[in-house]
């Protein structure tokens, strides 16, 4: 049955020792790998072997990883971790800004990897399985969000978001008036914990995003605010808006 099939990662790296040590690792600890040496292969790969998350390294011959993430998110919303090996943080952001739902910076620990493989298909999984009680459809507006589907209109149409996406904009919602933190959204939907020195900016560009997707005016939100000197917030819904 497919609901016992093991969790598929797709490892995308040009550098076959990465390639082998992650193989290694991710299926000792029960994850079903394949793996890709270059962009073009990343595409056929997924295409291929339906993977549930792709680990994908930027800097490759053919089709850098920015070229392959774009290309995955023109058709799903999987889960992307980006591996970087570049100093710039800005060369981070743009893998952000490109739709990857996280980043690991090269050398990097293959137990920090672990870990954050674990942590965005938990929240997957959870988002999938929830059958939170209090969800249901909330309209804000001309947005409406449907939180047992996982799907967001906007005046009918139709509004393409991540996985992340979705539980960045589930979390803010939840608590709407209310301001959270940026270190408390990492914690909430990614899963960093608190005493892990963290970029925020993870957090920045997924808002960036959303608001970009969301709002009428991403420059001069009236969705997703900006909580000054603390982090962000949704406006408070008012009950009976609806």
């Amino acid at each position: 049955m497919e609901a016992q099939r093991k969790e598929r990662i797709l490892v995308v790296d040009d550098e076959a020792s990465i390639r082998r040590i992650l193989e290694t690792r991710l299926s000792m600890i029960g994850y079903d790998v394949v793996t890709a040496s270059d962009g073009e292969e990343a595409l056929d790969a997924f295409h291929k072997q339906d993977p549930d998350l792709v680990v994908l390294d930027v800097m490759m011959p053919k089709l850098d990883g920015y070229g392959v993430c774009q290309e995955l998110r023109k058709e799903s919303d999987i889960p992307i971790i980006m591996l970087t090996a570049l100093g710039d943080v800005a060369d981070r952001i743009t893998g952000l800004e490109l739709g990857a739902d996280d980043y690991v910076v090269k050398p990097f620990s293959p137990k920090e990897l672990e870990a954050r493989i674990r942590s965005v298909l938990r929240r997957v999984a959870r988002a999938a399985h929830d059958g939170i009680p209090s969800s249901g459809v909330i309209q804000v507006g001309d947005i409406r969000i449907d939180t047992n589907k996982r799907q967001v209109y906007k005046r009918d149409e139709r509004i393409r978001l991540t996985g992340m996406e979705f539980s960045l904009l589930e979390l803010l919602v939840s608590r709407s008036g209310e301001a959270f933190s940026r270190s408390e959204i990492l914690q909430e939907v990614w899963g960093y914990t608190p005493e892990r020195h963290v970029d925020t900016r993870v957090v920045d560009v997924h808002i960036s995003r959303l608001r970009a997707k969301l709002e009428d005016d991403p420059s001069n939100p009236e969705l997703i605010l900006t909580a000054r000197g603390t982090g962000y917030l949704f406006q408070r819904i008012i009950q009976g808006d609806e």
